[in-house]
């Protein structure tokens, strides 16, 4: 028996799915995402996007305030070491004009005594034994022939300094007291009667020391190039200089860095006397007596 249908139109299952599709022409995710546009609210894709163009504007912000705080602290050190240069030269110019007061005075002093010790023959003696205790002691200014060696530092490359600070110099390979000493002691071993550096003229209380970056002769700063006159027999300091081997090795050093390590012989160099220390207390030292000599009970 055949059943009544219901009133209207036979819908089939086919036709059913059919209006379904029909009637939903978006996939859910697109109608959502059309429908927070719709309402004002941005899509999630134009977020990531901000998010990103604010994540790059902080890290390029944070790059820029890091390279102006370090170009700043660098000019701050420059600042600062351009300051204790100038410190220094001002003091040094000072040192400068009392030295050479001093050296006024002490030439006035020597002619004095000179005149008085010449009037007699003990004083005349006694003139003689202090010349030559000057000699020795470099107290004396002198003049002749002999070797001039300059050592200087190498020459930095414009790529060393970045930020432009000025600071140059500061990576290239520079000039150490150990290098001065050593030329200083090659010379004497070569023959050599006085010797300066910059104008520092060497006693037997000098030294030769670093202070940081600086290099210190006779506790006064002096700088690169280092000027080493030595006066004496020019060929055989030169001679002799050239036989040294830690000389040859430095040589060796001085040209695989770029430091200039060069010397020339001289016909005439002028050094200065030195300034030896001020002695405070001195002591009078017995004559030695070799045992078994001793003196008798009688003398």
């Amino acid at each position: 028996m055949t059943g009544a249908h219901p009133p209207g139109r036979i819908r089939s299952l086919g036709a059913s799915l059919l209006d379904d599709v029909l009637a939903e022409t978006l996939d859910p995710a697109y109608a959502e995402a059309a429908a927070r546009r719709a309402g004002g609210e941005p899509p999630r894709r134009g977020r990531g996007r901000v998010l990103v163009a604010l994540t790059m504007a902080a890290a390029g912000l944070l790059a820029a305030v890091t390279y102006d705080q370090a170009a700043a602290r660098a000019e701050g050190r420059q600042e600062i070491r351009e300051a204790l240069v100038s410190d220094i030269q001002d003091e040094s110019a000072l040192s400068d004009e009392l030295a050479a007061r001093l050296e006024e005075l002490r030439a006035e002093v020597s002619r004095t005594s000179d005149e008085l010790l010449a009037a007699t023959a003990v004083g005349q003696r006694a003139l003689d034994a202090l010349a030559r205790a000057e000699q020795g002691t470099a107290a004396v200014a002198v003049t002749g022939p002999g070797l001039l060696v300059t050592l200087a530092n190498a020459e930095a490359d414009a790529d060393d300094d970045p930020i432009g600070t000025g600071a140059a110099g500061t990576d290239a390979v520079q000039v150490a007291d150990g290098d001065l000493q050593l030329v200083v002691n090659a010379l004497w071993g070569a023959g050599a009667e006085a010797i300066s550096i910059n104008g520092q003229r060497l006693g037997p209380t000098s030294a030769i020391r670093f202070a940081g970056e600086a290099v210190l002769v006779n506790f006064r700063p002096v700088t690169s190039p280092y000027r080493i006159s030595a006066v004496g027999d020019p060929d055989a300091l030169s001679q002799n200089f050239l036989l040294d081997p830690q000389v040859r090795d430095l040589a060796e050093f001085a040209a695989a860095t770029g430091l200039q390590f060069v010397f020339a012989e001289e016909e005439d160099l002028s050094l200065p006397a030195a300034n030896p220390p001020e002695l405070r207390s001195a002591e009078v030292v017995s004559p030695r007596r070799v045992p078994g000599t001793e003196p008798g009970p009688g003398g």
